[in-house]
């Protein structure tokens, strides 16, 4: 374990479906000397898809992490890396990756350039400021294209890339990469499987090429460093390699540029110059901001926590993973040191925590390891009541970091136990698959007697019935994929009177509260500033003390339940704003039960008086194909109630980006695969929740 903190990197890589980041890991491996044989992913032995479900699809589920060693300018760096899935069922991988990486390597493929999940994952990467750099890979493709790739980077993705390296020729007629810092062209040889690289001048016929690349990186490089701008002005010829270096390298870490550079991992051509790259230009955990949190004892004190070791231990759960020997739970050590056997606090639910076991990770296997210090990425058994999100720390310093927001799933399915014995197995499985994956959903439903699973997707929902199946060996049967809807209301309602009271001789019942309810987003809630948690803001807006103090939380629960559990058609109720104006108590029959009930009969009259609608989710549908079966695919599109955003042209093929809802797009592969002979793909993500058309509505709340 690097002790000097100015020598780890903390990066993860990730990228669209397919651009090959798997294949990039493993050759970081191979290459770090962590592996002695290269894994391939389409053989199924990649180390980093260690996962059954991942090597039979060939794609990435879950994100692995590991660490190695790389030497630079003779000096050992250590990289703890974390490979994350590219598909758009699990962008909780990534979205939990990037909360505790400092930087990543965004990896996009060199004939495609930037695709639709590459605007995801750059999103995700821009909500949790992680300085990045970006690989231009499978540049020994047919049609590969540099130039068009590193035009779609600043286009698509309005980032401002700057290129350190040019490929020596491109698909078949691959050779090399020239560094067009040093002017040194290198050779990777095939048959040392890259490992010997050699280096030469540029070819004659590339030189004015990269001349041309060279002048526009020094010129990038200047307009990030005032100082290297006057010298480049005065005399370009005496800016220095190491010059440039140190700007481009403060202009990465500060987000204003994205170093680009280019290979073909699964030819081994250009890694070990990429590992140089993740050296040189992303930041050290002591080259971040000083993570944010608050008191744990009072919201409104922050607290911030250097990443130094000698500072108070905080640490950040970002994954849980159940293993025959304890649950692994996977953390980011923000600051000071955790040591073997040595307690810890969870500031959230108050729990004490011990680490009995630290291991370092290597994708499945594990190294002990006794103390660990800021900057580290390791797994802890021992952890019994921290999940996802929560924050680890010091009992004598605690502090709470910003949680992680996770997506609402929008596809659901019924999940049928064959035997008593399976649903008892199957009731602890889905409380371990829940722990694991934020984004998976469970409940039983009274009315039906069923058990409801929820996800992102018919993937998602897919690999989870097969880890049942297969690897928990729970027999059980499932119904067909349904789309999860969401309530809201038409206009605001105002004055909503919920009294409840209830007298059985004795001591009675009485809970009196007044509401007004509004439509509301996320957007509103940030700006005034209130929590808006399940898409529901609640503000106590009363005046005189009509309701007692203790009373209050009682009415938000009894609102915040019966939004959950629906109004008008049994769906989660959304976008809502919930004002407590008024009330009315009674000295003896007041009780928190009688106020939640309250405030669940005044959000039922007042969505009954305010007017609901059904929402369902618009998913964002990019479909390429060939020009020849353009009319067949957006004719499809159409007759599934999709609106077309946008058709561009790449060559001889179309893409054509799309809203489709989510009803409508069950086997959309297999419909488009007859539609075009095989020769289209589609990639589809959840984009917003819109109000559905009445007629439709209407089906839904009759089959409700």
């Amino acid at each position: 374990m690097a002790a000097d903190l100015s020598h780890i990197r903390n990066i993860g890589v990730c990228a669209h479906i397919d651009a090959g980041k798997t294949t990039v890991t493993e050759r970081i491996l191979f290459y770090t000397g962590k592996n002695y044989k290269m894994g391939e992913v389409h053989e199924g032995t990649a180390t980093m898809d260690f996962l059954e479900e991942e090597q039979e699809r060939g794609i990435t589920i879950q994100s692995a992490a590991t660490t190695c060693p790389w030497i630079r300018n003779d000096k050992e760096y250590q990289i703890n890396l974390i490979d994350t899935p590219g598909h758009v069922d699990f962008t909780i991988e990534v979205e939990r990756s990037l909360r505790v990486l400092d930087g990543a390597v965004a990896v996009f493929d060199g004939k495609e350039g930037v695709e639709a999940q590459s605007e995801t994952v750059w999103r995700q990467a821009d909500r949790y400021c992680v300085p990045r750099m970006a690989f231009i890979n499978k540049m020994d493709k047919l049609g590969a294209d540099f130039e068009f790739s590193f035009r779609t980077i600043r286009e698509r993705l309005g980032a401002n890339p700057i290129a350190v390296q040019y490929p020596i020729g491109s698909g078949n007629e691959l050779e090399g990469i020239i560094d067009l810092l040093t002017r040194r062209a290198y050779y990777f040889d095939a048959d040392e499987l890259g490992a010997v690289v050699t280096e030469k001048d540029i070819p004659e016929s590339l030189h004015d090429t990269a001349e041309l690349w060279r002048h526009e990186l020094i010129e990038k490089a200047a307009d990030l460093d005032d100082v290297l701008m006057e010298q480049y002005l005065t005399d370009e010829d005496s800016v220095t390699d190491d010059q440039i270096r140190a700007a481009l390298r403060k202009g990465t870490i500060e987000r204003v540029c994205v170093p680009v550079f280019c290979g073909a991992a699964l030819r081994n051509i250009g890694v070990q110059r990429l590992l140089d790259g993740i050296i040189d230009y992303l930041p050290a955990p002591d080259e971040v901001a000083a993570v944010d949190g608050v008191n744990p004892r009072d919201h409104d004190e922050k607290l911030t926590r250097p990443h130094e070791a000698s500072a108070p231990f905080s640490a950040l759960v970002f994954k849980v993973v159940n293993d025959a020997h304890g649950d692994l739970t996977y953390l980011r050590i923000y600051s000071g040191t955790l040591r073997k056997g040595e307690r810890m606090v969870n500031p959230s639910n108050g729990k004490r925590e011990i680490a009995s076991r630290i291991y370092e990770m290597h994708a499945k296997d594990r190294v002990p390891m006794d103390e660990v210090t800021a900057g580290a990425i390791v797994a802890v058994i021992g952890i019994k009541d921290s999940y996802t999100g929560d924050t680890l720390s010091s009992p004598d310093h605690p502090i709470l970091l910003e949680r992680m927001e996770f997506p609402e799933p929008v596809i659901s399915m019924s999940i049928e136990p064959k035997t008593s014995e399976d649903k008892r197995k199957l009731s602890e499985a889905l409380v371990t698959i829940r722990r694991e994956d934020p984004s998976f959903r469970s409940h039983y439903d009274d009315e039906t007697g069923q058990t409801i699973i929820a996800g992102m997707g018919e993937l998602h929902l897919d690999i989870i019935k097969n880890k049942l199946v297969r690897d928990m060996k729970i027999g059980v049967e499932i119904g067909k994929p349904r789309v999860s809807y969401r309530e809201t209301i038409k206009g605001p309602a105002t004055d909503i009177r919920g009294k409840f009271v209830k007298q059985t001789g004795g001591r009675g019942q009485y809970g009196d509260c007044t509401i007004n309810i509004t439509p509301f987003t996320a957007e509103e809630a940030e700006e005034a500033g209130l929590k808006f948690h399940e898409n529901v803001a609640f503000e106590n807006k009363i005046v005189g003390g009509s309701i007692p103090k203790e009373f209050i939380p009682s009415v938000e629960a009894g609102v915040r339940t019966t939004a959950l559990s629906g109004v008008t058609a049994g769906y989660p109720l959304i976008n809502i704003k919930v004002d407590l104006i008024d009330g009315s108590s009674h000295q003896v029959d007041s009780s928190q039960v009688a106020f939640e009930q309250a405030g669940r009969l005044a959000l039922r009259q007042a969505v009954a008086k305010a007017g609901s609608v059904l929402l369902e989710p618009m998913m964002k549908v990019v479909v390429t194909t060939p020009n020849d079966y353009l009319g067949n695919v957006t004719g499809d599109i159409s007759s599934r109630r999709g609106m077309i955003m946008d058709t561009e042209d790449r060559d001889h093929i179309k893409l054509v980006t799309c809203e489709v809802p989510l009803s409508e797009m069950f086997g959309y592969t297999t419909v488009l695969r007859g539609l075009t002979q095989g020769r289209a793909s589609s990639t589809m993500e959840f984009l917003a929740y819109r109000p559905m058309p009445a007629s439709l509505m209407k089906e839904i709340m009759e089959v409700v």
